[in-house]
C-alpha cells in the first residue's frame, strides 16, 4: 500500500533569520508568559528536525512512507511588511522547490503565500503550480486577527479555484485576546492554560470557525471547484454538522446548500498524526473515504505505526487505499 502523508513541516535557516529580524518588535512577553513559553517550546518544538531531511528520509522509509507534501514552518511573520513578505515567500518556495528536485520520488509541496497582499499572494500561487510544480497552499491561522472569509482575501481562493488545487488550513497562535478571555485561569497554571489555548484545543477550535466561516461567506457558491483541506480529523467540526443545518439553516444563511453539503462537498479531512481509530471510523463514516486523506504532522508528531495503523484498520481494502495515496493523487494531481 501506496502512503502519501500531506501535514509535513520543515525549515529553513534563512527563512528563519529573515524573520527574526521584524519579530523583534512583538510587544514584550511577561516573566509568566515566558516561561511558559519556553517550557512548551521545550516540550514540543521539533528543533533540528525541522532542519534535517537525513532524518526526515529515515522516518519516511521506517514508517513506509513514499511522499511527503512539505510545507514551510512559520514561512513568514505577520509583522513584515508587505514587499518583503512578498520577497521571503518566493525565497521560501524556492527553497522548497530545491527540496523536491533533489527527491523528486519523495517530496512534493504547498506554497507559502503573503497574506499581507492577496494580489501578490494569487500571482505567487500560480507561480509555484505552474512553475515550481507544487500542490496547492497551507494557510496558518489568520493574518492580523482577520478571518480569510473578508473580501480582500478573495483572489487568493479565486486563483486557487481556477488552478484546480486545495487550500489547506492548519492551526496557528491564536490572539492573546482570546487565550486570556477564553483560556487562562487563576484555577490552573499558566502552562496549563497555554496548552489548553494552543494544541491541546484553542488552535483546533480556530480553524474550525475559520472553515465554517468560509462556507457561510458563500464562497463555494461563488468558486464551485474549490477545495478545502482540514487536518486533526476536521478540526471537531463534522459533529456540528447536524446541528449547524438546524440552527442555520438556508432560510438564514441565504446559501443554496445546507452547511453540511458544503463540508462533505468541498472539504477533504486528515488526521494529522492523531491515530485514533475511532475518529477514523467516524470520519470516514460521515465524509465518505473519498474525503479523507492521510498526514502524520511530521516533525510536531512521530507516530511509528503509520502504515500499521490504516493497514490494520477495519475498513475496506479499497477505502484504505483512497486514503492512503488515491485520493491525494486525485485531489494533488499527482
Amino acid at each position: 500500500m501506496k502512503i502519501i502523508t500531506l501535514e509535513e513541516h520543515y525549515a529553513d535557516q534563512s527563512i528563519m533569520d529573515a524573520n527574526n529580524a521584524y519579530n523583534k518588535n512583538r510587544p514584550p512577553m511577561s516573566p509568566e508568559q515566558e516561561e511558559a513559553m519556553k517550557f512548551l517550546m521545550s516540550r514540543s518544538f521539533p528543533g533540528q528536525e525541522l532542519l534535517d531531511f537525513s532524518k526526515r528520509i529515515e522516518y519516511m522509509n521506517r514508517n513506509q512512507i513514499d511522499m511527503q507534501v512539505l510545507s514551510m514552518t512559520s514561512p513568514v511573520s505577520d509583522l513584515v511588511p508587505a514587499k518583503q513578505q512578498v520577497s521571503i515567500c518566493r525565497q521560501a518556495n524556492d527553497i522548497t522547490a530545491k527540496h523536491m528536485e533533489e527527491y523528486p520520488d519523495r517530496f512534493l509541496g504547498f506554497a507559502s503565500l503573503p497574506m499581507a497582499d492577496p494580489g501578490a499572494a494569487a500571482a505567487e500561487l500560480e507561480r509555484c503550480v505552474k512553475e515550481l510544480k507544487m500542490s496547492g497552499t497551507m494557510l496558518a491561522g489568520r493574518y492580523k486577527g482577520r478571518f480569510y472569509n473578508e473580501p480582500e482575501f478573495l483572489p487568493i481562493f479565486e486563483k486557487a479555484a481556477e488552478l484546480d488545487v486545495p487550500v489547506y488550513f492548519h492551526p496557528a497562535l491564536i490572539p492573546m485576546q482570546v487565550q486570556e478571555a477564553y483560556y487562562m485561569s487563576d484555577s490552573y497554571s499558566l502552562i496549563v492554560g497555554s496548552e489548553l489555548a494552543s494544541a491541546g484545543y484553542g488552535w483546533h477550535s480556530e480553524v474550525g470557525i475559520q472553515i465554517v466561516r468560509m462556507i457561510l461567506s458563500g464562497i463555494f457558491d461563488k468558486l464551485p471547484d474549490l477545495k478545502f483541506i482540514s487536518g486533526h480529523w476536521g478540526e471537531t467540526i463534522p459533529a456540528f454538522l447536524e446541528r449547524m443545518d438546524t440552527i442555520m439553516d438556508q432560510e438564514i444563511t441565504g446559501l443554496k446548500k445546507k452547511v453540511s453539503e458544503y463540508y462533505k462537498e468541498h472539504v477533504y479531512i486528515t488526521p494529522s498524526g492523531i491515530m485514533s481509530n475511532d475518529q477514523l471510523e467516524y470520519i470516514v463514516k460521515v465524509m465518505g473515504a473519498d474525503h479523507v486523506m492521510y498526514a502524520i504532522d511530521y516533525p510536531y508528531m512521530k507516530p511509528e505505526n503509520v502504515y500499521e495503523f490504516l493497514a490494520g484498520s477495519s475498513l475496506s481494502d479499497e477505502e484504505k487505499e483512497l486514503i492512503a495515496h488515491g485520493n491525494a493523487e486525485r485531489i494533488l494531481h499527482i
